[in-house]
């Protein structure tokens, strides 16, 4: 297809939106809104899709279980008619671990997630990769922790998607020639358009950033190639919505361009403006551009 074809093609491009439920942590981290009611409060908001993240529920998964937890999320979607697309898994053990016994614990819990997102009819979870700071190793831990789980997964229908989420992760240098030599249908990218930080201040996961992907829209682009879900993330907006540190014009053009037709989600990330108004803010800035 040429070029002007593509464009042409994509123009009234219509794309589907979910909202990720970080963009409502600081809500429910305060007590302000009850998890159990993120379906409800996405409709609330416009939303017919949502993308779970497991670790705003470790209260109720201690207490309740995850297999009640996953009920309880399935009782809500279905009652607000909302579609659910993917589970962030967090906290849930390291895919890239050094310690073989470590991997080994993390993929076995990875699968209970997976067996959860088939139950609720998502096609995918999303999985963290940081592993160790030695690129070699932790190249060599991530093949094995991605492969060995793609293959439990796709015995569920269910995509592995590794997300750019800091450190090497978010190297497409790094990341996208495992996900080739993994070579499965069903392990994949969740593309970011923030999360550039390859190199922390300090040897740990959230410390202050040292050094960043030097170019994050090119590195956007490797991640596409193989992206079965996207990310729309944003900061701080300026007085006319354009978003003060990502170009969405952009990242919206290397979306159509890889010709992806899967959900965008929605996740609003700054204190600048509540959580709700970030999100409303999100999705216009984010509909601007794609139509």
């Amino acid at each position: 297809m040429t070029k002007d074809k593509q464009e042409e093609t994509n123009k009234g491009k219509e794309y589907l939106y979910s909202l990720a439920q970080w963009s409502l942590h600081r809500e429910i981290e305060t007590g302000k809104l009850d998890p159990f009611d993120f379906p409800k409060t996405a409709k609330e908001l416009g939303f017919d899709a949502v993308e779970w993240v497991n670790q705003l529920y470790e209260p109720q998964i201690d207490s309740m279980g995850l297999d009640a937890v996953v009920e309880r999320w399935k009782e809500e979607s279905e009652k607000h008619d909302i579609t659910n697309v993917l589970i962030m898994v967090d906290h849930a053990g390291d895919l890239s671990d050094s310690d073989e016994d470590k991997r080994d614990a993390a993929i076995e819990m990875h699968k209970k997630y997976v067996d959860a997102a088939a139950y609720l009819g998502c096609h995918a979870i999303r999985v963290n990769t940081f592993g160790s700071y030695d690129p070699d190793e932790w190249t060599e831990t991530t093949y094995d922790g991605l492969k060995r789980l793609s293959e439990y997964a796709a015995t569920k229908n269910i995509s592995v998607l590794a997300e750019n989420h800091g450190w090497y992760s978010s190297d497409p240098r790094l990341l996208m020639p495992i996900i080739e030599k993994v070579n499965m249908p069903n392990c994949g990218t969740l593309a970011d358009f923030g999360n550039w930080c390859i190199k922390r201040v300090t040897n740990e996961k959230w410390s202050d950033c040292a050094e960043e992907y030097p170019d994050k829209y090119e590195g956007f682009t490797q991640l596409m190639k193989k992206a079965q879900a996207v990310s729309a993330k944003a900061y701080a907006f300026d007085e006319n919505g354009n978003e003060t540190t990502l170009d969405f014009e952009r990242f919206m053009k290397i979306v159509k361009e890889s010709n992806y037709d899967g959900y965008i989600s929605i996740e609003y990330e700054h204190e600048t403006l509540n959580e709700r108004e970030g999100i409303k803010s999100t999705l216009a800035l984010l509909k601007k551009h794609a139509n």
